[in-house]
């Protein structure tokens, strides 16, 4: 299994007539993605390259292709709009790679579209491997296996994938939840989905300074899936006060938000955190030696 998405999810691209939109579809449908067709106002009737059917309205778009899921790829002024639009229409997520929304864009957006889970906006989608692919993610670097990975950071996300893959551990589904302040899906709401996914039997988080995320999510790991093998990198230690960074999220205010209290929150929840990532993948092994629970490597 997996979680937010399968082999059987059936996507459409919001915005797929345009540059990043036209190249990435044609990446997530390479990859073996559903991608049942796209949406671009006045062009519906038009067809990619990949010979996949553009629509003038995702509702449109739904009732001729059955389409679940949705990949946002508008300009920031209209991103908002086109998740309202995903969520009268019945999808049930949408992945918003758009960067620079306007953050009460989003907190209106969050509170006005229940029933339709939004991974991002500004984020790099999702990847069930060997299933669907479904944002910008590389999707050579990820294998089919146990290991559930959820992400602040996209190009982070790729690094430790890699890594994890080079090393044997294959992935459940990688999740990379973006880097704005205000984000549609937490590490808490992927941990819970996770918990009840029987192919992920270890788990590696990758937090940033700014924000609470990462405790929370520690607070979660302390109550619900203290059996699990959890490892965790926090970025950001090194970052001067006060120095503005490039991820919207990372706002540290005084003591609040930052690497260390990061890092503290996992370390008393029993989560060892990376110094770096490269160490990433023996911190796993070890964790998962010393709960004693076979993870199987990558399938290759």
């Amino acid at each position: 299994m997996s979680i937010f998405l399968d082999k059987n999810s059936k996507v459409i691209v919001q915005g797929i007539t345009g540059a990043e939109g036209s190249y990435h579809a044609a990446r997530m449908h390479a990859y073996g993605t559903n991608v049942v067709g796209g949406v671009t106002p006045g062009k519906g009737g038009q067809r990619t390259p990949q010979g996949l059917p553009v629509f003038d309205t995702v509702s449109e778009a739904v009732a001729a292709t059955g389409a679940t899921h949705s990949c946002i790829f508008v300009p920031p002024p209209f991103a908002a709009d086109a998740l309202y639009e995903a969520h009268a229409a019945g999808i049930a997520l949408a992945v918003c790679i758009t960067e620079g929304v306007p953050v009460h864009d989003t907190l209106k957006v969050v509170g006005a579209t229940a029933g339709m889970r939004i991974i991002g906006p500004n984020c790099p989608g999702l990847v069930s491997p060997g299933k669907a692919l479904v944002g910008i993610m590389p999707g050579h670097v990820f294998k089919e296996g146990t290991v559930g990975v959820v992400s602040r950071s996209g190009t982070l996300t790729y690094e430790v994938v890699d890594l994890l893959t080079r090393a044997g551990f294959g992935q459940s589904t990688c999740v990379g939840v973006g880097g704005d302040p205000v984000i549609g899906t937490t590490f808490v709401e992927c941990l819970r989905e996770f918990k009840n996914d029987p192919q992920t039997q270890a788990l590696v988080l990758c937090g940033e300074i700014g924000g609470t995320d990462e405790e929370d999510v520690a607070a979660f790991i302390a109550e619900h899936v203290a059996d699990v093998p959890v490892v965790a990198f926090v970025g950001g230690r090194n970052a001067p006060p006060g120095k503005s960074l490039g991820h919207a999220g990372a706002i540290v205010s005084g003591a609040f938000g930052t690497a260390q209290s990061k890092i503290k929150a996992f370390e008393a929840a029993g989560v060892p955190v990376a110094g770096r990532p490269s160490e990433i993948p023996a911190l796993l092994a070890s964790e998962v030696a010393r709960r004693g629970r076979p993870v199987p490597a990558a399938s290759f």
